[in-house]
């Protein structure tokens, strides 16, 4: 009986607020005070307003019309629960996320070169990533070829309140593993990176166990480019077709401005090492390393030689993801120095309607590392001092860890490697721009192969 008479008055709010504003407004209102302009203006306003007002009166009602149907198929007496309590805990339950995820079929229309791709993003306690949501929907061509899918870990309130906000734009779950992991007290400080690996564990399973072939991976601290989703739906027939690939990734390492050429947005290439950040990958691929997915440090994990197995990502010139995230599990590693001056493209390229081809194995290798190895060899001391006589692309040399890591420091590249793979290298070749010139960081000849002691 309760919720009925919160149906009624609800009901009677709104006839009531309707007809006082028609017998204030409308039947007394002097025709002779202002112009006619004016009263039809301040009439459509009020339409509007009782229009506005009428929808949320009716989204109340609705939303207690639930409430009492669920009322009506559960026993719930005086006697166990007040029934203004039960009203709430029932309205509660119902706007808790949960890790149903809406899957409307793999491709739109049944066309292949359409395919529905989940964005998912993964959240911990950063208010913050209304940024990140905001870009995503924005450029966003279609919400049913991409849904997004925020998983969150924490549990943090604040942060699911703004994730909440977006309404139906994004789909929430929740991590429900929130318990503490048990550590020697020597690795306290890597409990970060444990709790990441089982939320990406967990979230991935969950999402491709509703029916997705491939998804889109996103961290809450990411800015995406006017084509981020044309970059994917571009290079996903590549990913879907060859072997040899097994992620495409929005983010280049040595992306910043003066490193790269700024002039290139359409520019991709094939890399031997992960980049991360804003990337594609497919179910076979989870199918395969998900049964072993890592307890900590899955990044590092998935390039080790014996889990990448010679695969590669397509990666950018101009990068299609750039990261804001200061303060994070890493504590801020490598953002000062490198990470904040990122350049995001802004230039829209139409990848979809571009013939990639050449970025697939064998045509690739063809042409990229023949012409790295037709460029002509010169020292950095040449090219820092415009002795360099040619013009175009030119190489440099590096035989050794340290000649390589010296060499990347003159240039103002990152020297790193993971499992013995630099940064963005392609067959031990290093792209980077250094005083308006392509510059190709390339190992000799008689390349041997990546050396996994070189850390």
């Amino acid at each position: 009986m309760r919720a009925n008479k919160r149906l009624l008055f609800a009901l009677g709010i709104v006839g009531f607020w309707t007809l006082l504003t028609y017998f204030i407004v409308i039947k007394n209102y002097d025709y002779n005070q202002v112009d006619k302009s004016k009263f039809h203006e301040k009439v459509v306003f009020l339409e509007n307003e009782i229009k506005k007002e009428t929808k949320n009166r009716k989204e109340i009602i609705s939303r207690y019309q639930n409430l009492i149907r669920i009322l009506n198929t559960k026993s719930i007496t005086t006697t166990s629960v007040n029934s203004e309590n039960a009203l709430l805990e029932l309205e509660s339950n119902q706007n808790k996320p949960n890790s149903k995820i809406v899957f409307n079929g793999l491709y739109l229309d049944n066309d292949l070169y359409k395919p529905v791709i989940p964005i998912v993003v993964f959240a911990c306690n950063r208010v913050s990533i209304s940024r990140s949501l905001d870009l995503l929907i924005k450029y966003r061509p279609n919400r049913e070829q991409f849904p997004i899918v925020v998983s969150q870990d924490c549990g943090d309130e604040a942060t699911k309140e703004v994730i909440l906000s977006y309404k139906d734009e994004v789909q929430l779950i929740q991590q429900p593993d929130l318990s503490d992991i048990e550590m020697m007290p020597k690795d306290k400080k890597f409990k970060g990176y444990y709790k990441i690996s089982r939320h990406y564990g967990w979230a991935l399973n969950t999402v491709f166990s509703n029916g997705f072939e491939f998804v889109i991976i996103v961290e809450d601290d990411l800015d995406v480019a006017p084509d981020f989703y044309e970059y994917f739906l571009g290079t996903f027939p590549l990913l879907r077709s060859d072997e040899s690939l097994w992620c495409v990734s929005a983010w280049n390492d040595n992306g910043k401005s003066g490193l790269i050429d700024e002039n290139a947005p359409e520019l991709l290439y094939r890399s031997d090492f992960f980049p991360g950040l804003g990337w594609m990958m497919s179910k076979k691929l989870w199918d395969e390393i998900g049964p072993k997915w890592p307890k900590a440090f899955w990044d590092d994990w998935i390039r080790k030689p014996e889990i990448r197995r010679d695969r590669v990502c397509i990666r950018p010139e101009l990068p299609r993801s750039r990261t804001f995230g200061k303060i994070g599990v890493s504590n801020g590693l490598f953002f000062e120095k490198h990470l904040k001056y990122i350049k995001l493209s802004e230039t829209f390229v139409p990848f979809s309607t571009k013939d990639l081809s050449y970025l697939l194995k064998d045509n690739y290798d063809k042409t990229y590392i023949n012409e790295v190895y037709r460029t002509p060899v010169v020292t950095f001391e040449e090219l820092r001092s415009g002795l360099v006589k040619v013009d175009g692309p030119v190489r440099i040399q590096y035989n050794s860890r340290n000649q390589y890591k010296a060499t990347c420091r003159n240039l103002g590249i990152m020297d790193d490697f993971k499992s013995g793979v630099p940064r963005t290298a392609y067959a031990g070749i290093v792209s980077s721009f250094f005083n308006n010139r392509r510059v190709y960081l390339a190992p000799s000849t008689n390349w041997k192969g990546y050396d996994p002691s070189w850390e």
